[in-house]
């Protein structure tokens, strides 16, 4: 017997070997993609010795003699830690992903090449000074050293077989364009081609009903809240008089269709602080990922402006950027939320039936002109697209009438990609830094800064916010051939809107509307946040009479449901009396209302899935009717969608706008309640089991997790834990989306900040700190922002002559 299974043996001994083998193989692979932590190196580009230390946490400080050594070394630190995300972000924008993956991203690069964002991108970097080139290029020769440096390529490139490419100047550019594409829809403006079918199919009096803002909800920092919709009546549209329409199929009331924005940031003056400084919060929600988005670093370097003569700056950077994006350097502290204006416009492209290849303009006629853009393929041929291009932008779309409908968008213009951020890290007050606002080439988005004199203001911040013609009307397309129907040029930095020191000494922003008049009318609306969660934010600073950074987390942290409060009592009052038995349970789990969107919380996922019925069964009718003429027909995004119009009609019950299969709004209110019971209460466990935290789990995957097998991807991925928040309150949160980082300091006490972040600072699991501060940001426990004891240090010198 012995004998018989002794070759079964040597052959397990073999693949046992073999696994062995592999496992060695895959580890040396591995670690050696990891960052050189410690030792010293000379590298050619420096022109003298600095020092990169990290604490535990693998948060990096930079010490060096000039900001350019700086920038050359925080260009190797984010090779050596975050090379694949940066390759991922210069390759998205490019439309050049497909060339790294294969067919999977052909679609995306169709997508993306349209908008021939490196084109943009190399036109951007020749438009640069010969000083700001230089700084691109300091950053490229880091970045290629530090890339250099690693004993093995990144580790990602061997599962995909394929090597990285050096880093090129304009790739800092289309690291901005990336972002230019996440803040924008990904250059889709499919709001207002959804507003312009909206308007074809409905009358316009009801189309402005049913996208008005909601004043019960809106908390502008400056100016006055909107007019209550008005309900039109039954002589501009009625449901019972008009033919009916194929129903809307019913939408699954646990889904999570309605993402809103969820970036948040807010000031306080020195006079609400212990110590006479200024205080600033930020927090800005993103698609998360692992690692994160963003880099802690802090950068010392010789400034004669700064405290003691050293200018010593800390907070985030963005891989493939030199700037600190957000942050505090002793003087002043800053941060974004994304603005929401209106950054793009379709122009109706009137062409000559004569001449197929020229389009009217103001004055005669152009040119159309064909950019073959050629797409590379791993593992397969290539694919030459055909860009149709007008001097407006390319032809993305068609008009309700088939008119083809060209994107002006500010992506686009050279003008808004540069490195003027990376002056607010020496600037000294409020003022200075509201000054550099309208000279940034980035996404415009609301600036906040706090000084340590006390001071607190408020700008957009961006060199590219477009002038129209004050007829135009910006929802619609507009008309290409007539001198008013397009861009006029930029808004003039005096034309920037500003607050500062505000008499309450507050202020806020949370992708809402934050001003009126003459302001909102520069800036635009390009689907601007209902306002609940900054409301909510307003509410709890005038809670405060004095702060602390822990009191700014802790609105940053703040996950009570304040805007689903009337839903809870709308749905208590409609179940009243209910004898269905699965209606009485839903009644009575949510009679007791907590308040919060708590992951064990039943109550609240009730309530919110009979609010997103409740939206679906009141606007279906008006909703088929525009699909009937147009079946991609989505609803315009927007933060508030119709929570104006849906109360304002539960409210008056006009039944002229009901849908006629009901014959009550009350029987609607039912059916909505029935809907989401017969839904969840059919699950495992029936409607007691339905907690929040069961449809909001963090979901914070590595890019690669989806392509590699599920033991593998539990060394790559963060837990997937049930997370706090939601929507229209402080706290945002959705599977792989939420906040990227929490950030709330005071100029010049810096040691007392806080800074959280998810997913940690490296890409590699074999890191010593791959991971680390992670379980904070999930408890929102607080983190120090100044890096701790030092761990690792590493001595770049300049290589001889």
């Amino acid at each position: 017997m012995s004998r018989r299974f002794r070759p079964w043996r040597w052959l397990l001994l073999a693949v046992l070997v073999l696994l062995g083998v592999t496992f060695a193989a895959g580890w040396y692979l591995l670690a050696g993609s990891r960052a050189r932590l410690e030792g010293k190196l000379r590298v050619a580009g420096l022109t003298a010795p600095v020092e990169i230390t990290r604490d535990a946490s693998g948060s990096v400080t930079i010490e060096a003699r000039s900001r350019a050594d700086a920038t050359y070394a925080i260009g190797f630190v984010h090779a050596q830690e975050r090379w694949f995300e940066m390759d991922l972000m210069r390759r998205v924008a490019a439309g050049e992903l497909a060339e790294l993956v294969g067919k999977a991203a052909l679609d995306s690069d169709l997508d993306i090449r349209r908008h021939r964002l490196r084109s943009v991108a190399q036109a951007a970097y020749a438009a640069l000074t010969p000083r700001q080139q230089q700084v691109v290029d300091r950053y490229r020769d880091g970045v290629n050293a530090g890339l250099a440096d690693l004993r093995e390529k990144p580790w990602e490139y061997f599962l995909l077989g394929s090597d990285p490419k050096p880093w090129r100047s304009e790739d800092t550019s289309l690291v901005i364009a990336a972002m230019y594409l996440d803040l924008h829809g990904h250059g889709h403006d499919t709001r207002e081609l959804d507003i312009a079918r909206m308007r074809a199919a409905l009358p316009g009096p009801l189309v402005d009903f049913l996208l008005a803002p909601d004043p019960d909800w809106e908390a502008p920092i400056t100016g006055t809240l909107s007019h209550p919709p008005v309900i039109p009546d039954a002589s501009v549209f009625d449901l019972r008089r008009v033919p009916a329409t194929a129903a809307i199929p019913a939408a699954d009331t646990s889904s999570r269709s309605d993402r809103y924005p969820g970036s948040n940031n807010f000031a306080v003056a020195g006079a609400l602080t212990d110590s006479g400084a200024a205080m600033l919060a930020n927090d800005m929600h993103l698609g998360l990922r692992v690692p994160d988005i963003w880099f802690r670093a802090r950068l010392r370097y010789p400034d004669t402006s700064a405290p003691g003569g050293i200018r010593d700056a800390v907070g985030v950077t963005l891989p493939g950027t030199p700037a600190l994006i957000v942050g505090s350097n002793g003087q002043i502290a800053w941060g974004f939320t994304n603005s929401y204006g209106d950054w793009m416009d379709w122009v109706r492209v009137t062409g000559d039936p004569a001449d197929p290849s020229r389009y009217r303009v103001p004055g005669g006629w152009a040119a159309i002109e064909h950019h073959a853009e050629r797409i590379h393929i791993k593992d397969a041929p290539d694919r030459v697209l055909d860009v149709q291009d007008t001097r407006w932008g390319p032809i993305l779309a068609n008009d309700t009438d088939g008119t083809p409908l060209a994107l002006a968008w500010i992506a686009h213009y050279p003008r808004a990609y540069n490195l003027g951020l990376m002056q607010l890290e020496r600037a000294t007050s409020v003022a200075a830094a509201l000054e550099l606002a309208p000279t940034l080439g980035m996404p415009p988005q609301n600036l906040l800064v706090a000084d340590r004199e006390g001071h607190i203001g408020w700008t957009i911040a961006g060199n590219a916010i477009p002038l129209r013609a004050p007829e135009s009307e910006p929802q619609l397309p507009m008309d290409g051939s007539q001198a008013s129907g397009t861009w006029q040029g930029w808004v003039a930095p005096a034309q920037y809107p500003r607050v500062v020191d505000p008499a309450g000494g507050r202020l806020w922003t949370a992708n809402n509307r934050t001003a009126d008049g003459a302001a909102l009318d520069l800036l635009g609306n390009g689907g601007h946040d209902l306002g609940a969660r900054a409301q909510q934010i307003r509410d709890d600073l005038a809670a405060h009479g004095a702060f602390t950074t822990g009191n700014l987390l802790d609105i940053q942290l703040d996950d009570r449901a304040v805007f689903l409060t009337p839903w809870q009592r709308l749905l208590q009052d409609t179940l009243a009396g209910a004898r269905d038995p699965a209606l009485r349970q839903m009644r009575e789990l949510t009679a007791s209302w907590r308040n919060r969107a708590a992951p064990d919380s039943v109550d609240y996922r009730l309530v919110r899935a009979f609010r997103d019925e409740v939206h679906r069964l009141v606007l279906a009718p008006f909703v088929a009717r525009v699909r009937a003429r147009f079946a991609d027909f989505a609803w315009p995004y927007g933060g508030g969608n119709a929570e104006a119009a849906v109360w304002s009609l539960l409210r008056d019950q006009p039944a002229w706008l009901l849908d006629p299969r009901y014959k009550s709004w009350n029987a609607l209110l039912q059916d909505a309640a029935r809907r989401v019971a017969s839904t969840l209460g059919t699950r495992p466990g029936g409607l007691a089991a339905r907690t929040w935290g069961e449809v909001n789990p963090a979901r914070i995957r590595h890019p690669l997790s989806p392509a590699l097998p599920r033991f593998l991807t539990h060394f790559l991925d963060m837990p997937d834990e049930p997370l706090p928040g939601d929507a229209n309150m402080p706290r945002v949160a959705a599977p792989g989306f939420g906040a990227s980082e929490r950030l709330a300091v005071s100029p010049g006490h810096e040691a007392q900040g806080i800074l959280e972040m998810p997913g940690g600072q490296s890409d590699n699991p074999l890191a010593p700190y791959y991971g680390a501060g992670h379980a904070d940001w999930v408890d929102g426990r607080p983190t120090p922002l100044m890096p701790g004891p030092v761990k690792w240090t590493l001595t770049l010198l300049p290589k001889s002559p």
